[in-house]
């Protein structure tokens, strides 16, 4: 008997008065134990599908057309309000994507698995603490009793999305939905929640549905793949069949479009090229034609570190201190960043890894004196950026610019995406006029591969990966030598992932840009840099080209980090 089993599903969503079918007669099944994965961009349907098995999708505006959904040969289509109380988070539970707004950001922690509990076991109000302690045992969250009386802003990423698990199975679910819960973490993070899900299945026999867009983690965790696109299910599979044959061309273009490990490429391909076939040949005849030339990069980077150093780090430190409690003298002292230093060539990337909490973003921040450094020496080309005051800083900031990770909260919600363009322009008095200044917005607005029409649309009419892509002809608008990106890709799907690495290679490639790209994605750093530069707890771990450095880690933590990637050995 199936755990659960869905017979022709289609969801429609109505939008001023016209109906859009975004689900298309998607059937598949799932037993006790198993593991299922559902892969695809966003947009092709994986969610709202996982909405549907919970019956949590709007009932007003959308249309849910099934032969039916049995969850245990029950119809849960046919289910009372009543009935969907106790079979949600009773029998099947949902881990959502996005921890920190899944949390009730104004309730303790613990007291909010205590209430998820307590809806389903009204009996355990007595033991519930010391049973949510246990569960964030289980999970391995530090300190258990702290994280309990803890509010969401004070955990990490990580951290959080232990609580949103330790709140799913509290009630010891036969089915549990995983909607891209590490899409956001570090790959250590990553690669402990995958083997806790594991472990709680085989405690269990709980049946698991691991929804992502990452085709290396679904190959980590799942028994079989279901892979969507257009709301359509186009293939599905054990896992080492449809991975390791695919038969559609959208599964080998997702398959394709993430940075190989075993091989560097000139660029990605885009899963577009394989929907419009450009390579017949499949993904063996693009690994020949993209591959690089090992003697060539080996002379550019000859070449570049012959120069003088366009930034030099000496001993670079940015501490912050920490008062615990209402006593000034209640106090620790965090070293976000100790004792850094390093040089970044002309024409480099330079990839800067590590954890969360390693001191990767606040390093670039200082370098920029966003975040003021606490000692050491910031020289770019030759000119010491520690004593500039803050008005010569402002103006010598068009120098450098940054690229950070969450493009909707960089850019004003009020203000057109071509304003926002040209704001920094007229800031520092580029270009003739504001008519010169209006033909360069129009101009980045086509070489970042949007259209100078988009000019007065604003940010929430745009998708993330066209919302990165504005924040990088921002940065542009200025001419800078030197662009700090800040997980510019980490929350994009691999695909558009693949085109927005592109465009920088591309920019950097016909403007002379120098980057330092600041990643949790091993993967994608070493295909972005020349050298990478790995940080543990504020220090510098280890500083190497990056083919080296992945072939052959120097410390205990570089490797474990690169043990740590998905899907290293399975795709």
């Amino acid at each position: 008997m199936s755990l659960i089993r869905v017979n022709n599903l289609s969801i429609s969503f109505r939008n001023d008065g016209q109906w859009t079918e975004v689900v298309q007669d998607a059937s598949f099944s799932l037993g006790k134990g198993e593991t299922m994965g559902i892969v695809g961009e966003s947009g092709s349907g994986k969610s709202v599908t996982s909405l549907a098995l919970m019956q949590l999708l709007p009932a007003r505006n959308t249309l849910v057309k099934a032969d039916g959904i049995f969850f245990q040969d029950s119809n849960i289509l046919h289910f009372s309000q009543h009935q969907l109380q106790q079979y949600r988070g009773n029998h099947v539970a949902m881990i959502f994507q996005e921890p920190m707004t899944s949390l009730n950001p104004v309730m303790r922690c613990g007291n909010q698995v205590v209430e998820a509990l307590l809806m389903h076991q009204p009996e355990m109000k007595k033991t519930a603490r010391k049973l949510v302690i246990k569960l964030f045992e289980k999970v391995l969250l530090p300190r258990p009793e702290a994280v309990f009386e803890a509010w969401p802003h004070q955990l990490s990423g990580g951290q959080k999305q232990r609580v949103m698990i330790a709140m799913a199975i509290a009630n010891k679910p036969e089915l549990l939905i995983a909607d891209e819960p590490t899409t956001a973490l570090d790959v250590t993070v990553q690669k402990e929640i995958l083997l806790l899900l594991k472990e709680l299945q085989h405690e269990t026999g709980m049946g698991l549905i691991f929804i992502s867009h990452d085709l290396a983690v679904i190959s980590e965790i799942a028994d079989k793949v279901m892979v969507m696109h257009k709301g359509r299910i186009v293939e599905s599979g054990k896992v080492s069949d449809v991975l390791g044959n695919p038969q559609h061309p959208y599964t080998r273009g997702l398959l394709a479009c993430r940075p190989p490990l075993d091989r560097r490429l000139q660029r990605l391909p885009v899963v577009k090229e394989f929907l419009d076939n450009t390579w017949p040949g499949g993904l063996t005849e693009m690994a020949e034609v993209l591959k690089t030339n090992p003697e060539e990069r080996f002379k550019q980077h000859q070449h570049m570190y012959a120069k003088d150093p366009l930034l030099k780090i000496e001993n670079l430190k940015t501490w912050f201190v920490v008062q615990k409690g209402f006593f000034k003298n209640n106090t620790r002292l965090i070293k976000a960043v100790d004792e850094v230093s390093f040089d970044v060539y002309p024409g480099e990337t330079l990839g800067l890894v590590g954890e969360s909490g390693c001191g990767k973003t606040t390093l670039g921040r200082s370098i920029l004196r966003l975040q003021e450094p606490t000692g050491g020496k910031i020289t770019y080309k030759g000119i010491l950026l520690n004593t500039m005051k803050n008005k010569e800083l402002r103006s010598f900031r068009k120098h450098m610019q940054i690229v950070f990770q969450d493009p909707y909260s960089s850019l004003n919600p009020r203000m057109a995406i071509g304003d926002a363009i040209l704001e920094p322009m007229t800031v520092h008095g580029l270009h003739a006029g504001s008519k010169a200044r209006r033909e360069k917005v129009m101009e980045l607005l086509e070489e970042v591969g949007l259209e100078a029409a988009h000019y007065r649309r604003y940010p929430h009419e745009f998708s993330g990966g066209q919302r990165q892509r504005i924040c990088i002809a921002r940065a542009l608008a200025v001419n800078p030598e030197l662009v700090i990106c800040d997980e510019p890709v980490s929350a994009l799907d691999v695909s558009v992932q693949a085109q927005v690495l592109n465009l920088l290679n591309r920019l950097k490639k016909d403007y002379g840009f120098t980057y330092i790209f600041i990643s949790h994605d091993l993967s994608v750093v070493r295909y972005m840099s020349d050298r990478v530069l790995v940080m543990n707890n504020g220090k510098m771990e280890e500083l190497a080209e990056a083919d080296e450095l992945y072939k052959n880690p120097q410390t205990a933590y570089t490797k474990k980090l690169i043990e740590a990637i998905p899907g290293r050995k399975n795709i």
